[in-house]
């Protein structure tokens, strides 16, 4: 299990977490990123490269 996580304070609304992930772990909401299925998390780290505000951080449980 994973645990993924947007630190909206750093978030610049990019959506590149959103758009890459493969499964669509993540939303946007009022210009942010917010991580809205977690349990669909695998764990692939895309979300963490692409990511170039490093807001997005990913652990595993």
């Amino acid at each position: 299990m994973y645990l993924v996580a947007v630190n909206a304070d750093v978030c610049t609304g990019c959506e590149e977490c959103s758009n890459n992930c493969p499964v669509t772990v993540f939303d946007v909401v009022d210009g942010k990123a917010v991580v809205a299925r977690v349990d669909d998390c695998e764990g692939c780290q895309t979300c963490t490269s692409v990511c170039t505000s490093g807001a997005v951080t990913l652990t595993e449980m």
